[in-house]
């Protein structure tokens, strides 16, 4: 056997993932998102419309009153918790490892080596097609679901980094 070693590293030396400039999503993607939460309101009212037209008579004007104005309540406030999601999201790719940041209350933030990347996703939904924008998927060993989700990406952007991601996985092999 080698000789071996484990000495202790100074931790005040190692690198800051903190000082990473993250790249902010696309802005077409804060349209996307209203436009998904405008839909969700929409179902959501026509909801709360139906359950009125059906329990009028069993519940009080004030009641229905009140479950209206709760009902704008929860869109409005999901209005303003996704907008500020928006802002609170970003993305940075370094040499050995991508990194994603969000959260709104709690900034959480992923760091992924690259040689712990096995498989990587681009997918386009309907709304942020229209925007000519995709997600990219980062999967590691041991789960069905992805790691990373960044959305908001650019398509020409989006297909870039798959390319950078795959091209990191086969130096890897």
């Amino acid at each position: 056997m080698e000789n071996f070693t484990n000495e202790t590293i100074d931790t005040t030396n190692l690198p800051k993932y903190e000082e990473v400039i993250f790249t902010s999503l696309h802005p077409n993607y804060k349209k996307v998102v209203l436009l998904n939460v405008s839909l969700l309101g929409i179902i959501a009212i026509i909801g709360f419309c139906v359950f009125a037209f059906y329990y009028q008579e069993e519940l009080t004007q004030s009641n229905l009153l009140f479950l209206g104005i709760a009902v704008l309540l929860v869109i409005v406030l999901v209005f303003f918790f996704s907008l500020l999601s928006y802002r609170k999201k970003g993305f940075a790719f370094r040499n050995h490892d991508v990194l994603y940041q969000s959260g709104i209350i709690a900034t959480s933030t992923m760091v992924i080596p690259y040689n712990r990347i096995q498989h990587v996703a681009l997918h386009e939904g309907l709304i942020s097609r229209w925007f000519g924008l995709a997600k990219i998927e980062i999967f590691t060993a041991g789960g069905n679901s992805s790691d990373i989700e960044i959305p908001g990406i650019e398509r020409a952007q989006a297909e870039d980094i798959k390319q950078l991601l795959m091209g990191k996985i086969q130096k890897q092999l």
